[in-house]
């Protein structure tokens, strides 16, 4: 979650809206980043009731693209299956048929991880078998670009900021 919200830092002169689900409402808090966040964004959404009209700003071209990063494994297959029932879900639809540029960074992406708790530590993760499948799956949707590290979201950004895509 940190190095997403570095990359937002990161961006120089592209304006970043960013649209938190529920659940990472609560992580962004318990890494201790909801003021950073606040301070480097355009404009931070919270998800809250159960329809999302701010996803029609997809259809009407007010956003470029979607990064979604991170991108937990239940939002990954929830993309895949077409069940657009949370804020993140939707605006992956909403992007999709509005055919614009999708980039996921999705938190299972290797059999075995390290991944940095909200106290510092580090952790081992094991992605379950299916949830790699998905990840895989997700690579070859089309208009989707499906990035393994921070590192390369931070370069698919700056690759698509040069050739002017959010000019």
């Amino acid at each position: 979650m940190s190095e997403s919200v570095d990359i937002i830092g990161s961006l120089r002169g592209v304006a970043a809206d960013v649209f938190l689900s529920r659940a990472a409402v609560e992580v962004v808090a318990m890494y201790g980043l909801t003021g950073r966040l606040d301070d480097l964004a355009s404009s931070v959404t919270a998800e809250t009731g159960h329809s999302f009209p701010i996803t029609s700003k997809f259809s009407v071209g007010k956003y470029a693209a979607l990064v979604i990063s991170p991108a937990t494994s239940n939002t990954v297959a929830k993309c895949l299956c077409g069940i657009a029932d949370s804020l993140i879900s939707c605006m992956y639809a909403q992007a999709g048929k509005s055919r614009v540029p999708i980039c996921v960074l999705p938190t299972d992406i290797a059999p075995e991880m390290v991944s940095t708790a909200p106290n510092g530590n580090s952790v081992r993760v094991y992605p379950r078998q299916i949830d790699l499948e998905q990840t895989a799956k997700l690579r070859g949707t089309d208009g989707v670009t499906v990035v393994s590290s921070p590192a390369e979201l931070q370069l698919w950004l700056e690759r698509s900021i040069k050739q002017g895509f959010f000019s």
